[in-house]
This record gives structure tokens, sequence and C-alpha cells, in this order.
């Protein structure tokens, strides 16, 4: 006789995890870990030859099937001490489908199964929570429902959402027992309307429903389609797995969650994934709830206020942590798995080689020196450090303009534009007919599947990083923006709105799914974010180089981008930035045009709680990584309304009339700004601007427990710094006063003019550290201005008068020749004086080669060039022979 039905965790484990072609790989799977030890609820696995009888036979079943399962259920019976269909002590089931390869989301799944009008009062007897039954039972219901019986799902969501509205209530946590009594009853109510006959109550009936649905479910358009994308045979068919519920939802000492053991989009090491506390499977790929972080990394990473995992359930965390690390040992792969915690106690429901990116997917070339080919040191030597960017996955350009409306979850990484569409039916007629298309949905669904395959990126407001939008872009290689839930999208009107405004269908924008970021227009792309298979040679440049690598950045999202590439810190802090934002220029403006030093102060402390803000999200985002602000810089003719509209708006806002305001205009216009009335000679003149800059960056650094760097721009004399360095001290001083507490920190400057240089010693003597400013360095010593030099530059480059654009890569012979004074004379004076660079040839090769020479600490460049940085420090480490690269040597 034919073995139709193997079982798995209860009394014996009949399958193995080299026989998904019969059992599917997740039926395999999960007898492999049940024979391995860890803790599967006890089931059995319908096989896919069963699915090939199924339609071969007008999908009739083998005769011998139903004996199979009946005898099977008396196991996990046995196993659980429940009965199938018991009042009083009921077993309930799942029941999901199972190919042989992975194929997340195409078919269906049923959990609860079992539940009916008398079970569910011995589930809420045995669990004593009514409510927890009742909701099991609306579950239940719901899915059956829509996929047995072919009820409209949003039917279900109607009845539901009408009933919260009728208690004014928003979450599905507030609906009491008896509220789920009641949308039960209209449950059935409305599908004795729509089927004519009532809803099923017989158990048994259930599951033979239930198991029919799974294999009709193999030729859904769906899954015809997924199988034609990804060249699956259709006569491989799946397997079905009947198994024990588990329960999430049952309290707080519960849990449901999806997790990778490494992360799915980058490959990188860590365990990736989220889970809800009181809920079950479906809460967490279907966004009806906001999923959490497993790991307080996960967690700081995606920048979440929501606890992680392993904060609210650390022993639970330690022993999911362990089966992370003993499946992927075993698997020697990354595994997609599935738990539930039910009353504290850990139980697996799935594992498989998970679904990644390309990146993600590609083996590690550098890890290939195990294979002996290549040494470490030659790995490092021989990659071309501005070559990275061919390894990169498509990005933003971090120079173009982006009006940004609103941010998700960066779900699947890359960056597309497109135009806008609501439906999957639409978003592949467009392509067809090659356009390039944006899918925007509430939620995706596996009816989807064939939008998502045409669409140049996915967008949804509802939805974490394990979700079906998720999971499947990454599998697809789809750059995709999930959960952003400041944007309200309407089927109906076919729009979506966003900060107040629509956006229509037909309209373009662009989605960027490794920061999250949805743009209005389209926005041009380069190739700038590592891909999975540069992170060792990262890592081989991070033991090897000298200097530390810093970014220059001064919002959340840049600091996060940064560190996600490897930034050791913030080397520039440009706070200039932080005050053209819209709610903050009128006041900015309002304390140029004040007359009295008064007048000032009452202006510049509106600013305080923005700045100190400001300073408290960088300060996080760092984790205790240094960060040196630089005080406030450009002239103040850059932050003035100079357009009649502007003028117009300005003069209302602040009382003012407008021959006054145009007169203050005058009175600030300068022939030559940036060497006019800009940097520390704004603190001399003003210093009632910087004083309210260190007390936010103080105030700051007490709520986050860090050690600034504050950094005095544009000094020449002693003098300058000596003042302003008093200022800063004074301010402090008075801070840890009211506060009670007090943080460490040091001031310092900016090299970026030569009599700076020149007079290194006597400044020194009043700065802990130097950062020198290139860029501003590069004009003051050229006499260039960079704004301009680009008329002529070319012709310089072209006749050898310059080798390189000397504001790109570092004129070595002068401006180098100014950093070179500074260096010694600074160190001659203070010994332990800290020195950076933080102009843009911070992240160039050959000036970084320059900054190894001369002894440099750290180099400080913009994000994106952050690993190019890395290894160009490791690279000039070892041409130059430091020791700290000599034990590299030694092994190769």
């Amino acid at each position: 006789m034919t073995q139709w039905v193997y079982q798995f965790g209860g009394e014996k484990t009949e399958g193995k995890a080299d026989m998904r072609n019969l059992l599917g790989g997740k039926g395999a799977n999960l007898a492999e870990m049940a024979s391995l030890g860890l803790p599967v609820p006890p089931g059995f696995t319908i096989t896919t030859e069963v699915c090939t009888a199924f339609y071969e036979n007008n999908k009739d079943y083998p005769k011998e099937l139903k004996g199979q399962v009946a005898e099977a259920l008396k196991s996990i019976e046995k196993a659980t001490g429940m009965v199938f269909g018991d009042p009083a002590n009921p077993l309930l089931v799942s029941v999901r489908s199972g190919a042989r390869v992975s194929m997340p989301g195409m078919m269906d799944t049923v959990l609860n199964l079992g539940l009916n009008d008398e079970t569910v009062k011995g589930l809420a007897e045995k669990s004593g929570d009514e409510r927890f039954a009742w909701d099991s039972y609306r579950r239940f219901m719901t899915m059956y429902g829509d996929v047995v019986l072919g009820l409209e799902h949003h039917d279900f969501e109607d009845i539901l959402d009408q009933h919260k509205r009728d208690m004014d209530i928003t979450e599905d946590t507030d609906v009491t027992a008896d509220g789920w009594k009641t949308v039960v009853e209209r449950f059935k109510e409305m599908a004795q309307r729509e089927l004519g006959k009532p809803f099923p109550m017989d158990p048994e009936e259930q599951l033979w429903g239930a198991i029919g649905a799974v294999f009709s479910s193999w030729m859904v358009p769906r899954a015809i389609t997924y199988r034609q994308i990804h060249d699956i045979p259709e006569d491989w068919g799946t397997a079905v797995n009947v198994q024990s519920m588990v329960f999430g939802n049952m309290g707080d000492d519960c849990a449901t969650g999806v997790a990778f053991t490494r992360d799915p989009s980058n490959g990188e090491n860590y365990f990736y994934g989220e889970y809800l506390v009181n809920a079950q499977g479906e809460d967490v790929v279907a966004g009806i709830r906001t999923p959490q972080s497993l790991t307080i990394h996960g967690k700081e990473k995606e920048g979440s206020s929501l606890p992680a995992m392993e904060e609210v359930m650390p022993d639970v965390f330690k022993q999911l942590d362990d089966v992370r690390t003993k499946l992927e040992t075993h698997y020697r792969d990354m595994q997609d798995i599935e738990f539930t915690v039910q009353q504290g106690k850990l139980y697996m429901l799935q594992t498989r080689n998970g679904k990644r990116t390309a990146a993600a997917a590609l083996k590690i070339a550098v890890d290939m020196v195990h294979e002996n080919l290549i040494t470490k040191e030659q790995a490092l030597l021989r990659i071309e450090p501005q070559a990275l960017d061919q390894l990169l996955h498509p990005t933003l350009d971090p120079m173009a303009h982006k009006q940004i409306i609103a941010k998700g979850l960066p779900a699947s990484p890359g960056a597309a534009s497109g135009i806008v569409v609501f439906s999957a039916d639409e978003a592949e007629a467009r392509a067809k007919d090659g356009e390039k298309v944006m899918l925007c949905r509430i939620e995706t669904s596996p009816e989807d599947i064939h939008g998502m395959h045409a669409a140049a990126g996915i967008l949804t407001t509802r939805g974490g990083m394990t979700s079906h939008a998720a999971v499947v872009a990454r599998g697809m290689g789809r750059a995709c923006v999930a959960g952003c839930g400041a944007i309200t999208i309407d089927y109906k009107s076919n729009a979506m709105i966003v900060q107040g405004a629509e956006i229509k269908a037909g309209d373009i924008i662009t989605i960027d799914g490794s920061t999250g970021e949805v743009m209005l227009g389209e926005v041009a792309t380069i190739e700038p974010e590592l891909s999975g298979d540069f992170a060792e040679v990262m890592s081989w440049a991070d033991e090897t180089r000298r200097m530390k690598v810093r970014t220059n950045a001064e919002t959340p999202l840049d600091s996060k981008t940064a560190r996600h590439f490897g930034a050791e810190g913030i080397g520039l802090c440009r706070t200039e930035h932080m005050f053209f934002d819209a709610d903050r220029i009128q006041h900015v403006r309002e304390m140029i045009f004040a007359t009295s030093a008064p007048y000032r102060r009452e202006a510049v402390e509106k600013l305080l709680p923005a700045q100190r803000g400001d300073f408290v999200e960088l300060f996080k985002i760092m984790e205790g990584l240094p960060v040196t602000v630089r005080l406030l810089d450009p002239p103040l003719h850059e932050f003035m309304p100079h357009e009649q509209k502007d003028i117009d708006t300005f003069t209302k806002a602040a009382g003012f009339e407008e021959d006054k305001v145009r007169a203050r205009l005058a009175e600030l216009a300068e022939s030559n700004p940036m060497l006019g009335h800009r940097g520390c000679r704004l603190g001399i003149s003003y210093p009632e601007i910087y004083e309210m800059q260190a007390r936010a960056i103080f105030e700051a650094a007490i709520e986050t427990s860090v050690t600034p760097e504050i950094m005095i721009p544009l000094v020449g004399t002693a003098r300058e710094l000596e003042i302003l360095k008093e200022l800063v001290d004074e301010t402090a001083q008075a801070v840890f006063k009211e506060k009670g507490k007090s943080v460490d920190y040091i001031v310092g400057t900016m090299i970026e003019l030569p009599r700076a240089a020149l007079a290194a010693d006597k400044i020194a003597e009043h700065a802990e550290f130097f950062s020198f400013g290139t860029n501003d360095l590069t004009q003051t010593a050229l006499g260039m201005s960079r704004d301009d030099a680009g008329k002529f530059l070319p012709d310089y480059v072209a006749q050898g008068i310059y080798d390189k654009d000397p504001f790109t890569s570092l004129d070595t012979e002068g401006v180098g020749q100014l950093i070179e004074i500074a260096v010694e004379r600074g160190q001659d004076a203070r010994s332990d004086i800290k020195l950076g660079i933080c102009g843009e040839h911070g992240g160039d090769p050959a000036s970084i080669m320059f900054c190894e020479q001369v002894g440099l600490d750290y180099v400080s460049c913009s994000p994106y060039r952050v690993p190019i940085a890395r290894l160009a420090a490791a690279q000039a480490a070892l041409k130059l022979g430091k020791p700290e690269a000599a034990d590299i040597k030694k092994a190769a």
C-alpha cells in the first residue's frame, strides 16, 4: 500500500530533509527539525503525490488517504492529549501548503481549524480566556470562509470594522469576548446569505474542505504566475501539512514571528526578523499590527521605538537564537523560520532556505580566500576603491533633489521610480506597454503576484519587514517600501493622500527600498549601496587600517545610512542645514533682523528645542560614537528671503514693514560673502547664536550620555578660538549646574585658512582637535572659488597644470604642505591633539593616502563614500607599512 501520509513531531517522525520532493519543503523540514530535537508541534504531511493524483483523477483522492489521515490524526491526539472535535478538550489544527520549493504566500493556509459553536466553549474553558477563544474562532471563520468557501475577505473585514465603529474602538485588541461573539454571529449570517447554507460546523468536514482548498490553490492564477516567473514545473505539486495548533494570541506571554537567520536583504549576519506579542502568524505578515524587531540591534537599525523580543522575552529569545544557530549550522544556509511562543514555550513551525536578494545570495568572493587562491592582503590591494560603485545596488543619487513625502520600512533594497498604479492588473497591463510602474497597495496579497512582478517598485501602507510584500519583493529583486502609514490609499478614488496632498494614478513617485523613503517625482539613481559580496573585504579593511572613518552628516537619514556603511562617528555635522527647515527659518530670519542682543537672544531661544531635538536624535543614532558638531558657519545672507513672495511671507509673519526688511537686506549684502561675515566671525559678533547651539548640544549630550566634539569654524587667529571656547565652556558649566549632571566634551576648530595652518601652534593651545576643512582650505590656498573654478579647471587638468581637479583630489604640493605644517606645529604645542579631515577629500583614495602619510587620526566623508574610504585607508596602511598592518602581511 502506498504511504500517502508521513507523521512528524509526535511519537514518531517519518520524514527527513532530503524528502522534499515527496513531502514538500515545509513537511520535509518540519520532520528534520523534529529529528533534531527541536520543539515542533506534532502533525502530518500529505505528500505531493496526492496532489498529482488529485488532478489526474478529477480532484478525487486515493482511496487509502482518508484512513491514513485518520490514523495520523489519532497520533496527534495522543501526543497532545486533546481530541479533534471534542467539545470539552478540542484539538485544533492548521492546514498549510508546502511545495518542494518555497512559494511564499502563493497557496492557501487555514488556522484554528476544528472550532465551531461547541468547541469554542471548550477552548474558552480550557484556556481560561473566553476572549481568546472567540477571537480564534472569528479568525478561523475569516480564513476558512475566504480560502475554502470562496467568500470575499473584505466582507468579513467590513463586519469587523462596522462593529468597531459601533463600539467606538479602533483596534482589534479592544474587542471584548462579547464583541467577538457578536462578530461571529454576523459572520455566520453573512455566510448563510451568500452561500445559501450554514457555515460548516463539523470539524471533519472543515478538515477535508481545507485539504481540498490547499491542493486546489496549486492551480490558482497567482500560483501559476509565480511558477512561470521562477521556472517551477507544474507537475511538482504541493504537499499539505496538518499540524496541531499552538497559540501566540493567548496573552502577553505568547507571541508569533517570522525570522531569517541572516538579513535577507544584504546577507548581514544578525538575527533578522519580526514578532508580535499576543498575536497569530497572519498578523505579522498581513500588516494588521506593526511588527516589532526580534533583536535590539534590529530595532536600533530600523530606528524603531517598539521593544525587541530580546528585551521583552529574553529567555525565549535565547532559545530561539540557539535554534537559529543550530538550524544554520545544520542546513549550512540562511534559514527563513516561523515560530510561535505559547505561554512562554517556544515552538518551531517552519524552516526553509530563505529567499534573499541577489546581493545577499552572492558568495562572498573574498571568503573564497579559503580556496587559497589569494591572500587577504592581495584581496585588499587588488580592488580599486573607486570601483566599489560597480558592486553596489541601485539607489538614489545623494546629490539629486529629493522631495520626500513619507517614510516607511526599508523592506527590499534598491531605488525605483514609476507611475502610480493601484491594482496588480493595471501594473501588468501598463508594464506590457513599456511603462515603469509603481504598485501602490494598502497591503499586497498573493493575488497581486503578477503586478508585483511587472512593477519597478512596490509601496504598501501596511505590513512589516517580513510582510508578503517584503518577502516577495526581496525574492524578485524589486525595491519595496512597506508599512508607510503616513500615506492613505483610497482605491475608490484611485488616489492616495500624504501630507494633505493627493497623488493620483498616473503621477510619478520614487521609492528607496534601502531607506524607506517615498519621494514625489522621478529621482536620479546611482549604484551606491554595498552588495553582500564586499562585506568581508570591508571587515579585512577595518582590521588593517589605522585611521578611523567618520561621516559628514546632519540628518537622521544620512547618519543612519553612514552607520549602515560602517561610519565610526560623525566628523562634520553642519548645523546650518538644520535651520533651513520651513518651521525654523522664520525664527532664524527674525534673529538676523534683531537690532540688539536681547531681541536676538529671544529669537534664537525659539530655535533651542528643535536644535536640541536634532542633536538628541543624531547622538542616539550614533550610539556613543564621536560626533563633531560644527557651529553655525555660512554668511547670514544665505538664510534671508530674496524673492518677493518670500519677503511678503516673512514680513507678514514677523510684523515688519517691507522697507525695513529691504534696508536690512542691503546692510547684510556682501561683495564676497564666502570670505565675509561668517564662521567664528558670526560668533564673535553675535555670541547668542553660538551660546544657544552649545546649550542645545550639552542638553542633548546629557540626555544621551555622549561625548560631543564642538568645532568652531573659520578660525584664523588663536584669540578668536580663545574667546569662543570660553563661551562654550561657560555655557557647558551653566547647563551642567542646571541639570545636576555633566558630560565630557572637547572643543576644537576647523583648519580652513592658510593663516590658521601657519599659526597652528598658537591655535592648538586652545584646541583639543583640528579638523581640516579642505573644501575652504583649497579655495583660500589656491585663490579659487569652487563654485566658479569649474569653468577653467578642465583646461588646467588637460594641460597638466594640476594632475586632478584640486577640489576632488587634494593638491598635496600646495594645500598638502599647509596640512603638514599644521599637523607638525599642532602636535608640538599639544601632543595628544586629535587630527582629522572633513572636506570632500575625505572620500578620495589619493587624498586618503596623503592623510595616512601625515598621520591624521581619521577621515570624514559623505555617507555614500564611507566604504570607499574604509578600503582606501586599509590600502594606505598596507602600502606605507604601518605597524597595525603588519599582522595581515605576516598572515599572507
